[in-house]
């Protein structure tokens, strides 16, 4: 199998190191838009594509994957704004997508975990909630799709919040606040907070590494050239961990 790596940072490098320790081939790791005009060939051999880009050029990237019929699994976030329009024209040219904003099968179970103690929480009124995450300094969105994803969730379950916002200080009643810090090599940590005058309930997911996220889109890369469609990585995050 040939993939394709779309994005030469830190992720992509880790990948690309995953990918070889498994002795994988790959076809083309593209970084920039001047590798697209001297790559395109190789990119068109690709079996499927793994994207850590950059939010500024994920888009442009996912539809060259469509255009070319490439699946492709991006782990790349803050582009959600953009979610209707590369369905589209994903659909259009009968292409595959794995999208998410975690591609760790721990941290997918810790969102399932957030869910079930959302709707434990809803009839108890005493509680107010808040998310809280910690990533590298070099992590450009703020809050993390990771963050994101966990606030909307609890804003599905919880009926109290109507929104989430981005502060550090308190918030109004029916707001949700996301406290984001950025800080050193942190490779990401995400606690939701319950608190109340009497006590307060935490959960807690700490990436020790980023291999985790780096191996779970290689399972769902692998996953994709068997399947078709668009998919959320929380979907078949439990599916890949049973090695189905």
């Amino acid at each position: 199998m040939k993939f394709a790596i779309l994005g030469y940072g830190k992720m992509g490098k880790l990948v690309e190191e995953l990918l070889l320790q498994d002795k994988h081939e790959i076809s083309v790791i593209i970084d920039n838009e001047d590798d697209w005009k001297h790559k395109m060939d190789a990119f068109r051999k690709s079996d499927v594509a793994i994207d850590f880009s950059m939010p500024s050029v994920v888009v442009a990237n996912m539809f060259r994957a469509f255009e070319n019929h490439i699946p492709i699994v991006v782990g790349t976030t803050g582009w959600l704004d953009h979610y209707d329009e590369v369905r589209e024209y994903c659909e259009r040219h009968c292409a595959s997508l794995v999208y998410g904003s975690n591609f760790s099968i721990g941290a997918n179970l810790f969102m399932q975990l957030n869910k079930d103690l959302a709707m434990l929480m809803e009839p108890q009124s005493q509680y107010t909630a808040w998310v809280e995450e910690t990533h590298h300094t070099e992590k450009k969105d703020a809050p993390s799709g990771t963050a994101i994803r966990l606030a909307e969730d609890l804003l599905q379950l919880v009926k109290r919040y109507s929104l989430w916002e981005l502060t550090g200080s308190s918030a109004a009643d029916d707001v949700l606040p996301i406290q984001a810090h950025r800080e050193g090599t942190v490779p990401g940590i995400h606690t939701i907070h319950w608190d109340s005058p009497e006590d307060e309930i935490t959960i807690t997911h700490t990436a020790h590494n980023r291999k985790g996220f780096a191996r779970g889109a290689i399972k769902a890369a692998i996953w994709l050239t068997r399947h078709s469609g668009i998919f959320d990585f929380q979907r078949i995050a439990l599916e890949l961990n049973n090695g189905q």
